[in-house]
């Protein structure tokens, strides 16, 4: 049993044989994670839900989607501290369930991040063609926007993923300090449209503050109200985890991890809190339904300069986002490719730049067409089932590893157990509940898809099964 558990964490030892330098203090992860976690969620989503879903009240969303996001988290540290060379729900999930569900939880991320790098870079092109606004360039509107809002394509929403990618084909060395200057600007950018807008909040913007009660779903399947928007910002928190894959560096794990996890979730909550609660104070939440709702805000209070700056900021900001989660999405198909249960054209890597350069340019086409024909709404959405589910998966195996491996080393345990990890786990699905049934429909079919490649392709070639054979 030992050695079947072992062969499916990877082989990889007890993290705290791995030689990695125990650097990172509480305040690093706290940086991290808000590093992480401000990106696309607060600068656009915030309108977009809104507008969309819940009025003024998406206040109340994000505190919904913080606590379901918090009880996750604290599942995620256990799991990272106990597993720590696995890095992903995949791994865990290989270590907790076996193959298949691995296989599946894989599968999903692969939609996750996927639909999430395209989403950023949705966000990413309503900001860049502010800036471009501010200073008097404009693009044909066939190029600015998706077919299904009336255009050809979102030219720079694709076109800046293709500039990533040969970013990564060169090779990225990410560092602390560099994740610490894009927090500053990030923050900064909020700083200014706090300064900027604060003054001009006008109580009547939230009357009536929740014009969509707490949730209806329409004949046409469309749902909203608060819990609805809950599942749709539920995106401006995903991103957390890149803290607790910092296990096997942290100076005190135990103490430090639930520190960074539970303090960059309170501030960006509390962050994304005061931002909605200013933007629809301003502005009235039936104009946010656009691209840039922050730097539109400030467009139509007439703080052209502010509009201009926090444009610039968020392209800024934006870019590690899309960087990071671009890097994860190679890594697990690598990882899973490695695993035989992908092809092995993924794990080709290249002897020069030592980067798996086929599987990066697999990865940039395919996120860049989604990105330039798909709108914003429609990603996020798709992003957010598959994360939920994988954070399901994650709480449940906390739950399971414990029965089945009660003497596994655990430098951090989830508090309260099983009392959080089936909080996060019973949260997690109801928000999965409150998306549209379309969205249901096409993570469905993605997933039988996998369950259909999985058998025709991968039980076959599948290193773990050629091991016990």
């Amino acid at each position: 049993m030992q050695q079947l558990f072992r062969t499916r964490t990877h082989g990889h030892d007890d993290y705290r044989d791995s030689g990695l330098k125990r650097c990172l203090s509480a305040f690093d992860l706290t940086l991290m994670g808000i590093g992480a976690i401000i990106g696309t969620g607060i600068f656009v989503l915030t309108g977009i839900a809104a507008a969309t879903q819940s009025g003024p009240a998406v206040v109340l969303s994000f505190v919904i989607a913080g606590f379901a996001c918090a009880f996750a988290a604290l599942s995620y540290a256990e799991l990272a501290g106990s597993l720590g060379g696995c890095g992903s729900a995949y791994g865990y999930s290989y270590a907790a369930f076996g193959e298949l569900i691995a296989w599946l939880i894989g599968w999903n991320l692969l939609l996750e991040y996927g639909m999430a790098v395209a989403a950023v870079a949705n966000g990413w092109s309503g900001y860049f063609l502010n800036g471009l606004s501010s200073i008097g360039v404009e693009l044909p509107a066939a190029l600015i926007a998706a077919p299904s809002k009336g255009g050809l394509v979102n030219l720079p929403a694709l076109l800046v993923i293709l500039a990533l990618m040969g970013m990564l084909i060169v090779g990225v060395k990410e560092s602390a300090r560099l994740n610490a200057l894009m927090v500053g600007i990030k923050l900064t950018v909020i700083a200014i449209f706090l300064f900027a807008a604060i003054g001009n909040v006008n109580l009547a913007n939230w009357s009536p503050f929740m014009p969509f009660g707490w949730f209806t779903r329409g004949a046409d399947g469309h749902t909203v109200g608060v819990l609805a928007g809950a599942a749709l910002v539920f995106f401006a928190f995903i991103g957390f985890d890149a803290v607790t894959t910092a296990a096997e560096e942290a100076k005190d794990p135990q103490r430090d991890l639930p520190i960074g996890i539970l303090s960059s979730l309170a501030i960006c909550t509390v962050v994304y809190i005061v931002v909605a609660g200013v933007l629809t104070g301003v502005v009235s939440y039936t104009e946010l339904n656009v691209p840039s709702p922050v730097a539109h805000a400030l467009q139509l209070l007439g703080h052209r300069w502010a509009s201009g700056a926090v444009a610039v900021g968020v392209i800024a900001g934006l870019l590690t986002v899309m960087l990071v989660l671009y890097y994860g999405l190679t890594r697990i198909l690598l990882a899973m490719a490695r695993d035989g249960l992908l092809p092995a054209f993924f794990t080709i890597i290249h002897p020069t730049t030592q980067t798996p350069v086929p599987t990066i340019v697999f990865v940039g086409v395919v996120c860049a067409l989604f990105a330039g024909f798909v709108p914003l709404g429609e990603l996020a959405e798709l992003v957010n089932i598959g994360t939920l589910f994988a954070f399901v998966m994650v709480c449940i195996g906390v739950i399971v590893l414990r029965v089945n491996q009660p003497n596994l080393p655990r430098p951090f345990r989830t508090p309260w157990h099983p009392v959080i990890p089936i909080l996060g786990a019973a949260s997690c699905a109801a928000l999965m509940g409150f998306l549209p049934a379309i969205t249901w429909w096409r993570f469905s079919i993605w997933l039988g898809i996998g369950v259909v490649y999985y058998f025709a392709y991968s039980y076959h070639h599948s290193k773990l099964a050629a091991d016990f054979r």
